[in-house]
């Protein structure tokens, strides 16, 4: 905190007990240009990870804290994480009730609200509404807090900012029966894949594979582990077969952050393409044209 705020100016933090307020009290030796926003604990039911465990105070515990960070504040926020991947708006819609029962309870101005991320993109059978629904809920509920006129909305999209841009070109080395031996896997870029069982979209490169039958195959990384396997099923043309390529699309949430060089592994080359994504919420069937002004940048076409 106190390097944050000295040598990097930091004056936006977030807390979820009075021990973390008294830390910033501290290591800001009082300061009075702070932005303090208080993580409330919301449920994760309609997203498909959970980030509700690890952070956040109950709406019940939140009084005090709420309090205290208002006469420390500048500004005084709320923020919470509905969980990654939220198939509903009504996610958010729950937490923001949330919110403003923790400001009643507390009777604070609040300046900010924070929704946080939870954002989705869109994977085989996981396909959501437009985005657009998402904003219209969150910004009709946010009208209705009691909150300071003046009160900023934020949010901090990760997913449904990054998933599209990144695809993993991998080769197979081997097939026994539907398993597909490959060059990338549990810990490197298919983190996800391996340990959360998330479906990529994924396609053969190359060869005349139009008219072939579908498989749904498993995939086996490098290494020598049994946990390096990504269960799937990934459907890919049946003759796929050793010394075939692959291209594992939606990787940009969050394949190349997770990725290690255990047990040597990990090497690749990086090309920068001008293709569509394998999937997208922002082009085609899936963009939702009714409303173009909630949304920063919309493709031309």
């Amino acid at each position: 905190i106190r390097e944050a705020y000295r040598n990097h100016g930091v004056r936006i933090f977030s807390l979820d007990s009075l021990e973390e307020l008294e830390k910033i009290e501290l290591g800001t030796d009082g300061a009075d240009d702070l932005t303090l926003c208080v993580r409330i604990k919301v449920a994760s039911e309609f997203a498909e990870i959970s980030l509700a465990s690890k952070f956040g105070v109950d709406v019940d515990d939140s009084i005090e804290l709420l309090q205290r960070a208002r006469q420390m504040a500048d500004s005084l926020g709320i923020c919470f994480h509905v969980g990654s991947q939220a198939m509903t708006p009504l996610a958010f819609v729950h937490a923001l009730e949330r919110v403003r029962t923790a400001i009643v309870s507390a009777s604070v101005t609040v300046d900010i609200v924070n929704v946080g991320g939870g954002f989705p993109s869109i994977y085989p059978d996981l396909e959501p509404v437009s985005l657009n629904h998402y904003f219209t809920a969150i910004d009709r509920t946010f009208e209705d807090l009691p909150i300071s006129y003046s009160a900023e909305l934020w949010c901090e999209p990760g997913r449904a900012l990054s998933a599209e841009y990144s695809s993993l070109i991998v080769k197979v080395e081997r097939r026994r029966g539907n398993e597909l031996y490959i060059n990338d896997g549990a810990y490197g870029t298919l983190f996800d894949a391996a340990h959360i069982g998330w479906r990529f979209p994924v396609r053969q490169i190359g060869g005349d594979a139009a008219n072939e039958a579908i498989t749904g195959f498993s995939f086996y990384g490098p290494t020598c582990d049994d946990m390096d396997f990504m269960a799937g099923p990934f459907n890919l043309p049946d003759g796929i077969r050793a010394g075939d390529y692959i291209e594992i699309g939606m990787l940009g949430a969050y394949g190349s952050a997770m990725r290690t060089r255990f047990n040597g592994y990990g090497s690749s080359e990086e090309y920068d393409v001008t293709d569509e994504p394998m999937a997208s919420l922002y082009v085609g069937d899936n963009l939702d044209r009714s409303d173009r002004e909630n949304v920063v940048s919309f493709p031309s076409v």
